[in-house]
C-alpha cells in the first residue's frame, strides 16, 4: 500500500533534486522530457513522460481526467505542439485518464497491452467482477468486519470518475516487443501483479527504463489480491517480475511513476525483497504465537496505523495478497471457518 521502504537510500542515487514546475516538462535524458501532474490523494502526484519522435512527441501515461490535468497538459503542449502517439503503461486512473483525451485531440493512438486495455473498459464499466460490492464479498470472507465494510460501501463507480472515457481501439504491444520512437528503440518488459500486464519501457541506446508502478524510487508498490481473481498470488508474480529489472545494467536511469528519477535498481530490487520477506516474516511471527486469523486479524500487523476506509480497501488486498504467497509456498495452512471467513495459520 504504498508504504515506506525502509532499506537505506544512501546509495540510490537521484541525478534531478529540482522538480518539473507545473505546466513544464524537464529534460532527464537526450529527447526525454519528465512532466510532474497532481493527483487528488495521499499519493499526490504522478510522473509523466514525452519522448521525442519523428514530427513530434510520444505521450507515455497521461494523468487522471479531470480538467486541473488537462488545463495543465494545454500548458505543457504549448512547448510540444503535435503528439503522435499515446502509449499506456498500464490501466489504473492516474495514468490512463486522459488517454480518450490526447487521443482524440491529436488523432492518434493508443499503444498499450491488452490485459491494461480490457481491464479499462471492464473496469469503466463495473463489469467481470469489477466492482466494490465484489471486492467487499472478498474481504468479507477474509474477515473483514461488516461495519468497516460498510464504510468502505457506496460513492459508485470511482473509476469512471477519473477515466471519463477511454479509447475504443488501440495497437497491441506485448512483452519483448521493441517500439522505434525517434530513431531509437525501446524494448517492452510486461510486469504482473500490481496490474494484469504492466509495460515498462527500456531503451539501451539511452539507458533509460521508464519503470511505471514497478519499481518506485522509496516506496512500494500496491500488490493487491482483488474479486476478479480472488484465489490469485499477485504478490509472487510481481516479485518474480521486478527481478528482471536486474538484467539491465546497474546505472541505468529509472524514470517512476511516483517519486524521483533514480539510479540504483539492482538495489532497489533488493530492498523491495527485503521489504517483503520482512512482512512475512511479521505475519509468520504473529502466526506462531495465536490461533488461526484472518487476514483482516493480521492487517495490523502490517499496518500497525489507524487506517480510514481508502488506505482499507488497499491493506486488506495487499494483507490477502501476503498471506496467499506464504500459502502457495508452502508455508501456511488454511482452512474455513462454519462462518465462511478463511483464516491461516503456520504450516
Amino acid at each position: 500500500m504504498d508504504a515506506e521502504v525502509s532499506a537505506p537510500r544512501t546509495r540510490v542515487l537521484y541525478p534531478f533534486p529540482e522538480l518539473p514546475g507545473a505546466g513544464t516538462a524537464l529534460a532527464v535524458a537526450p529527447g526525454v522530457h519528465w512532466v510532474r501532474m497532481p493527483l487528488p490523494f495521499q499519493l499526490d502526484h504522478i510522473n509523466l513522460w514525452l519522448l521525442e519522435d519523428s514530427g513530434g512527441w510520444t505521450m507515455v501515461d497521461c494523468g487522471i481526467g479531470d480538467e486541473r490535468t488537462r488545463q495543465l497538459w494545454e500548458a505543457v503542449l504549448r512547448a510540444f505542439p503535435r503528439i503522435t502517439r499515446v502509449v499506456l503503461t498500464h490501466y489504473h486512473p492516474d495514468h490512463a485518464g486522459n488517454a480518450a483525451w490526447a487521443c482524440g485531440r491529436f488523432g492518434v493512438e493508443l499503444w498499450t497491452t491488452q490485459g491494461e486495455y480490457l481491464t479499462a473498459h471492464a473496469v469503466r464499466a463495473a463489469a467481470a467482477g469489477y466492482t466494490s460490492e465484489a471486492v467487499l464479498e472478498v474481504f468479507a470472507r477474509n474477515g473483514l468486519p461488516a461495519e468497516r465494510r460498510a464504510a468502505m460501501s457506496g460513492g459508485g463507480n470511482r473509476y469512471a470518475r477519473f477515466v471519463p472515457d477511454f479509447p475504443h481501439a488501440y495497437r497491441r504491444v506485448l512483452d519483448g516487443e521493441r517500439i522505434r520512437i525517434g530513431g531509437r528503440d525501446w524494448r517492452v518488459i510486461v510486469g504482473y501483479g500490481h496490474a494484469p500486464e504492466h509495460m515498462s519501457l527500456y531503451c539501451p541506446e539511452a539507458n533509460v527504463l521508464i519503470s511505471g508502478d514497478m519499481l518506485l524510487s522509496t516506496i512500494s508498490t500496491n500488490v493487491s489480491v482483488w474479486s476478479v481473481d480472488p484465489e490469485g498470488d499477485p504478490l509472487r508474480l510481481f516479485l518474480d517480475s521486478v527481478r528482471r529489472y536486474r538484467e539491465l545494467p546497474a546505472d541505468v536511469l529509472v524514470l517512476p511513476s511516483h517519486g524521483k528519477p533514480f539510479r540504483g535498481a539492482h538495489l532497489r530490487v533488493e530492498q523491495l525483497q527485503e521489504h517483503h520477506d520482512a512482512r512475512f516474516a511479521e505475519l509468520l511471527g504473529a502466526l506462531a504465537s495465536s490461533g488461526p486469523r484472518s487476514a483482516a486479524d493480521v492487517m495490523p500487523v502490517l499496518f500497525p496505523r489507524a487506517l480510514d476506509a481508502h488506505q482499507t480497501y488497499f491493506a486488506m488486498g495487499e494483507a490477502i495478497a501476503h498471506l496467499h504467497c506464504l500459502y502457495y509456498a508452502g508455508r501456511l495452512h488454511r482452512q474455513s471457518g462454519a462462518d465462511g471467513i478463511v483464516r491461516y495459520a503456520r504450516a
